[in-house]
């Protein structure tokens, strides 16, 4: 029978995977104990090497990806179908967490982190290699579709269950805190892809961007998975987080089962960060495609306002823990919600406010970004039993990046370009509401 976890009595925060239930002050593990600062880094690195993957693709769409694979098209056509293929990830996730939760069952979590983990990294820099539409012809859009399909089932695939085991070995007063520690991948992710491109865009003309020069932050890419990948594995292959993997029963579960058993639980999880998940486009993608095509805005100065508001992102992420500790997660995301809604009224007059507004846009919905996403991820996932806590965590944050975010640059420009940006304050309150509706439903459950 598998060990229940306690702390370490000589190690305070500090848990190892043999420590005996009952133990005392003489019990001795035999393997070395882990401190969730060490899993919090493994996360951090991993996120943050994903989310570069994720910002440069989504910079390109709107800066290149129009220009090069769709220049039979008018600038807002061609961006409507960069934004389409951008959405293709998002649809692919789920997909690939099901096929590589298999392959964990037959190989081993190392093995399907390492696939996952390449596929990712070559999805990326074969992006950096492809032909322009000048030169390949529909094909180049055929393959640069493929690409992104192989980016979102890598990204499926690459969930190693660290954040689950964070969750479920900090104490209970420090959960809030911990949670946010992943969430720091984002702008850290975005904040150096931000810069990469405004460097590029400031100092390379414009035919030589086109030409060359978008490519090497997807080169780029490709070097930091595979530092990723590295430092992940000497987490996750090593024995003592093996044993707590196992005893804590954070293994794949079967996809038929989970959903059969706990299909409310992952709608509930999908939804109740949806605020968070629609305002992430709407701060990062959307503006960027916005001002691209109807402001006359240096494209290497308005990066840099994004990369300032992704530092306000960090600020906002790690004040989410031990406001979250402090209030609850629960009454933290609804609060966000609340707050967005607000935003969300504020959206057209801003947006067509000259610089001063898209600033203050962008720097007021990053810093509620941050607050709001430092406890998006498993807002709702301690519902889960611990049997399906590893996949249904996954999952979780598969469906709600595919519904919050997948098609929230497509919707906000096409629906913004063709009626007015009053659709995109629809489009975001729509996500608060939903996102409150489902904390509600959670929070009757948990009274009931």
């Amino acid at each position: 029978m598998a060990s229940t976890h306690i702390h370490h009595p000589e190690h305070p925060g500090k848990f190892s995977a043999n420590t005996p239930v009952g133990g005392s002050d003489n019990a001795k593990s035999d393997h070395p104990v882990i401190a969730p600062g060490d899993i919090a880094i493994g996360v951090v690195i991993g996120r943050a090497s994903e989310y570069f993957d994720f910002f440069v693709y989504a910079i390109a769409s709107v800066l290149v990806f129009p220009t090069i694979f769709f220049p039979f098209e008018q600038r807002l056509e061609g961006t409507l179908y960069a934004f389409t293929i951008f959405s293709f990830a998002f649809i692919a996730r789920p997909f690939g967490t099901i096929i590589f939760m298999a392959i964990q069952k037959k190989l081993g979590r190392e093995v399907k982190l390492t696939l996952a983990l390449f596929m990712l990294g070559l999805s990326t820099a074969g992006i950096a290699f492809l032909p322009t539409y000048e030169h390949l012809g529909f094909t180049a859009i055929v393959l640069l579709a493929v690409l992104r399909i192989g980016q979102g089932l890598a990204l499926g695939g690459s969930w190693d269950g660290l954040p689950s085991l964070l969750a479920l070995n900090v104490p209970k007063n420090k959960r809030g805190w911990y949670a946010m520690l992943g969430q720091l991948g984002a702008p850290v992710g975005f904040i150096v892809a931000g810069l990469v491109f405004a460097y590029l865009i400031g100092n390379l003309s414009n035919e030589d961007f086109l030409d060359w020069g978008w490519r090497y932050p997807f080169y780029v890419a490709f070097a930091i998975n595979v530092v990723a990948l590295f430092a992940r594995l000497r987490l996750v292959a090593s024995e003592e987080y093996s044993s707590l993997l196992a005893e804590r029963e954070l293994e794949p579960t079967s996809v038929v089962d989970i959903t059969r058993t706990q299909g409310r639980n992952l709608i509930i999880g999908a939804l109740a960060a949806l605020a968070s998940y629609a305002l992430f486009h709407l701060v990062s993608v959307f503006p960027l495609s916005w001002i691209s095509l109807y402001s006359m805005r240096s494209m290497s100065d308005f990066l840099m306002v994004q990369v300032f508001g992704a530092v306000l992102m960090m600020v906002g992420i790690v004040l989410s823990g031990p406001i979250a500790d402090r209030f609850g997660r629960r009454t933290t995301l609804g609060a966000l919600a609340v707050l967005i809604a607000v935003l969300s009224g504020f959206v057209p007059t801003l947006i067509n406010g000259g610089d001063t507004g898209q600033d203050i846009f962008i720097l007021v919905g990053f810093a509620l970004l941050g607050l709001s996403y430092g406890q998006a991820a498993g807002a709702v996932t301690a519902n889960f039993p611990a049997k399906y806590r590893y996949t249904g965590a996954a999952l979780t944050s598969d469906l709600a990046w595919l519904v919050g975010a997948g098609f929230a640059p497509l919707v906000a420009l096409g629906l913004s370009a063709h009626f007015g940006l009053a659709y995109v304050s629809i489009y975001l309150l729509s996500g608060a509401v939903c996102s409150l509706a489902a904390l509600s439903v959670n929070r009757a459950l948990d009274v009931r």
